[in-house]
């Protein structure tokens, strides 16, 4: 049986024509167990090794790879959430299903849902080409293994949302089944449950005949794949994840700067506090544009209504901050981690957003002045180069304080 621990995380994604500016706006919440330290780390492409390591097991090679950024629990190979050079975002989500044995068993040690994550930024260009990518190993490898460093029955199987500049993708799996969704316009979200009905434009092979074997289908009424695989869901937070998106773009010109008050949402159980059981970890925002520069703003800390949204840009020498990537020991805790967590319990919370709130205003009007003054293509300012690096120093300066 998979494991029935508290739900949590929630991914969205906004499109054309509902957005400003024609792009694509990506946003995720991880929310993990407490303690659990989310670093985020820029992992440089190019030529790789015939074999590769993941959190548990080795699986064949792929080169080159693209260079990504990614939000990840320190201790596994995976991701929670990330981007690559070539405008791909994913997330992904714990799902129940009702298809636990054999290859749907997710106890023994395969590939995490977050090393899909990671293989799907790793090896494609296009969001639909990060479907092809996870589905792919999915099916050779499957999934499962303890989704916690420390507690061996977080296990699940898992759903993805996957965007590019063009187009989105639903992808929810059981076991090595799985069904996709394609979204080009209006707004999606996913949260810990199924939500893939009849819709249904690419499929495992053998899935409705898998499904009818299983007993989970007759084979003559239109086949649902919720209906055939969930066990239950959070069905009230991903409903109230629909509204916020919906009334964020009900003037068609849905931003960052929405995706970040969706995500710092309290009462609908979207954004949780540091004290909650499975708190929210690390939170990603995404603008995805082929006319101007894409952009992704990560907080690499606890609490969004309480942390920096901090802006990263693919650039030839873009750097990360090693504020932000956890040493490897057994707390695992990065500077920035540290330090906000001693901020943040010691101090007025509306004092700590207030400031959180003022730096954020500059770095997006910032990049708002980026955007208009560079060319697609010649994002090479030494600014840009930095601005992940240089606001995460600034944060830490304002906690020294």
């Amino acid at each position: 049986m998979l494991s029935k621990l508290p739900r949590s995380c929630d991914t969205f994604v906004v499109l054309p024509p509902l957005t400003k500016n024609q792009s694509v706006v990506f946003g995720k919440n991880s929310d993990r167990p407490q303690n659990e330290v989310q670093e985020v780390v820029l992992v440089k492409g190019g030529p790789r090794d015939d074999k590769l390591k993941c959190t548990y097991i080795t699986i064949d090679g792929f080169s080159p790879v693209n260079t990504v950024i990614l939000s990840k629990p320190a201790w596994m190979w995976g991701a929670e959430m990330g981007a690559n050079d070539k405008n791909v975002v994913i997330g992904n989500e714990a799902v129940w299903t009702n298809n636990n044995e054999g290859e749907g068993d997710a106890r023994p040690k395969r590939l995490l849902g977050m090393d899909l994550v990671r293989l799907g930024l790793e090896r494609a260009n296009t969001a639909e080409g990060a479907l092809d990518v996870i589905t792919s190993l999915l099916e050779k490898y499957g999934q499962g293994g303890p989704c916690s460093e420390h507690d061996d029955s977080h296990i699940y199987h898992n759903s993805f949302l996957i965007a590019d500049t063009k187009e989105a993708w639903v992808l929810e799996t059981s076991g090595k089944l799985w069904a996709a969704e394609r979204v080009t316009s209006g707004y999606r979200n996913i949260s810990n449950g199924l939500t893939i009905a009849t819709k249904i434009d690419k499929h495992a092979n053998n899935l409705m005949e898998k499904s009818k074997r299983l007993g989970l289908w007759d084979g003559q009424s239109e086949f649902n794949f919720t209906r055939c695989f969930s066990s239950g869901g959070d069905e009230q937070r991903q409903q109230e994840g629909a509204r916020l998106l919906k009334e964020g773009s009900s003037s068609s010109a849905f931003d960052v700067r929405a995706m970040m008050n969706v995500l710092r949402h309290k009462d609908s159980r979207i954004c949780r506090s540091c004290d909650d059981t499975f708190p929210t970890q690390g939170s990603q925002v995404s603008s995805l544009s082929d006319k101007t520069i894409s952009v992704h703003w990560f907080t690499a800390t606890p609490d969004p209504s309480m942390s920096f949204f901090k802006p990263f840009v693919f650039t030839k020498n873009a750097q990360a901050s090693p504020f932000i990537v956890s040493p490897d020991k057994p707390l695992r805790e990065h500077h920035l981690y540290k330090l906000h967590m001693e901020r943040i319990s010691a101090s007025d919370n509306e004092d700590v957003a207030k400031v959180i709130q003022v730096l954020e205003e500059d770095r997006l009007a910032e990049i708002e002045t980026y955007a208009n003054d560079i060319p697609t293509g010649q994002n090479t300012h030494d600014k840009l180069d930095n601005l992940l690096k240089d606001c995460a120093e600034t944060e830490v300066n304002l906690y020294a304080i």
